[in-house]
C-alpha cells in the first residue's frame, strides 16, 4: 500500500492524503494568516479521517510556492518535521504547477491557448506562470515563470508578446499538490527540492534603529 501526504500553505492551509493514488482525505482552511495554528491540526485530521497512522505514511510532498514568506515556511517546516518523525520520503513542487494541472485537465480539448495561472502575492501584486498544456506523461508544461508582477504590468507584458492566454480561478489545494506529485513521480520528474519560492523580500520588515539605544547620552 502506498500512502502519500500532501501539504500546501502558499495561500490558506491545505492537507490531503492519498492511498494507492486515490484521494482518501482532505482538509482545506482558507484563512491565510493562521498557518501555524492550523497545519498540525489539519495533518492530524486527514490521518484520522483516512484511518492512517503517521508511521504508515511513505511519502510527504509539499508545495514550494511561490508565496509570502511566513505562511510558506510554516508548511515546509511541517513537512520536514513530519517526514523526519515518520521516516517518510520528502519531495517538493511548485504550487502554481499543481493549479495548472487541475485546470488543464478540466478545460475542453478544443482550448489550445496557453494557460495563465495567477495567485495573490499581496502588496497589490500577483505570482504568475504560463503553461503550454499537458505533456505526454500528463504533467503541466510550464513555459515561463513563476514570477511576481503588478497585474497591470503582467497585462502589458502579455500584450507586448501578443499572448492571448486562457485563465483559471482555481486555487491551490492539497489534493492538487498530491495529484501533481503522483503525475511527476510516474514521469520520473518528482524532485527532492523543498526550497521555498519567495520571489521577493519578506513582507515583514525589521524596524530601523531609533538612534537612541547604543548611543551615549550626555547628562
Amino acid at each position: 500500500m502506498s500512502i502519500l501526504l500532501a501539504i500546501d500553505t502558499s495561500a490558506g492551509t491545505s492537507v490531503a492524503l492519498f492511498r494507492d493514488g486515490v484521494l482518501a482525505a482532505e482538509l482545506n482552511v482558507t484563512d491565510n494568516m493562521k498557518h501555524a495554528e492550523t497545519v498540525g491540526t489539519a495533518i492530524i485530521s486527514v490521518l484520522t479521517q483516512a484511518g492512517v497512522a503517521a508511521r504508515e505514511v511513505q511519502e510527504v510532498v509539499v508545495g514550494r510556492g511561490p508565496a509570502p514568506f511566513t505562511g510558506l515556511r510554516v508548511g515546509i517546516a511541517a513537512a520536514v518535521m513530519f517526514a523526519e518523525g515518520s521516516g517518510a520520503k520528502l519531495s517538493g513542487l511548485v504550487s502554481l504547477d499543481a493549479i495548472a494541472l487541475t485546470a488543464l485537465k478540466q478545460r475542453p480539448a478544443s482550448e489550445t491557448r496557453p494557460l495563465l495561472v495567477t495567485t495573490d502575492a499581496r502588496r497589490s501584486e500577483v505570482y504568475w506562470a504560463l503553461y503550454s498544456g499537458l505533456s505526454e506523461k500528463g504533467v503541466a508544461v510550464r513555459t515561463e515563470g513563476p514570477q511576481v508582477l503588478k497585474p497591470a504590468a503582467l497585462e502589458e507584458l502579455l500584450a507586448a508578446r501578443n499572448i492571448d492566454a486562457d485563465t483559471t480561478n482555481l486555487t491551490i489545494t492539497g489534493s492538487a499538490v498530491g495529484e501533481l506529485a503522483l503525475a511527476l513521480r510516474a514521469a520520473g520528474q518528482l524532485e527532492r527540492d523543498i526550497s521555498a519560492l519567495y520571489l521577493r523580500a519578506p513582507d515583514a520588515v525589521e524596524p530601523k534603529a531609533s538612534g537612541v539605544f547604543g548611543k551615549r547620552v550626555s547628562s
